[in-house]
């Protein structure tokens, strides 16, 4: 989770909302990314996107079977959408999100019987410093934009 969070960090400097993720297997990382969703205009390039496409052309295969996904911020629907489709064998998160996950907060879609695969995983790891950053990056953003529209009147 350390290594999430120098991602997250990373995301941070770059203007990105700070979430990082990796993806261990065989016990080592095999990927890691952080949000590059603003910078690249995607919408898709989430910090658990991008290391589970790293992932999957590091090992050649589009199932991640026994890799373990660390990653700074409960996912959302999208990125566990990915991580079951790459049956990934556990998911580790720092912090929930009330606004946006989708392992715990708003949905349990890593647990849902219905679906063809189950992602075990553990939450509250380093979630302090990950959700200070979090808010510290919103925080700062809210007041931009205060400013900005402070002086526009």
């Amino acid at each position: 989770m350390a290594v999430a969070l120098g991602e997250a960090r990373r995301a941070l400097r770059r203007g990105e909302v700070p979430v990082g993720a990796v993806v261990v297997a065989g016990g080592e990382i095999v990927a890691r990314a952080h949000n590059q969703t603003i910078r690249s205009r995607d919408p898709t390039a989430h910090a658990e996107v991008l290391a589970l496409r790293r992932a999957a052309r590091r090992l050649g295969s589009h199932r991640l079977l026994g890799a373990h996904v660390y990653v700074t911020l409960e996912p959302c629907a999208m990125c566990v959408g990915a991580m079951i489709q790459a049956r990934v064998a556990s998911l580790c998160f720092a912090c929930r999100d009330p606004k946006a996950g989708a392992v715990v907060s708003l949905y349990a879609l890593a647990s849902d019987r219905r679906l063809n695969h189950r992602i075990p995983f553990r939450e509250d790891v380093l979630a302090a410093e990950c959700r200070d950053l979090l808010r510290g990056f919103f925080r700062a953003r809210r007041a931009a934009q205060r400013r900005r529209s402070g002086s526009a009147g």
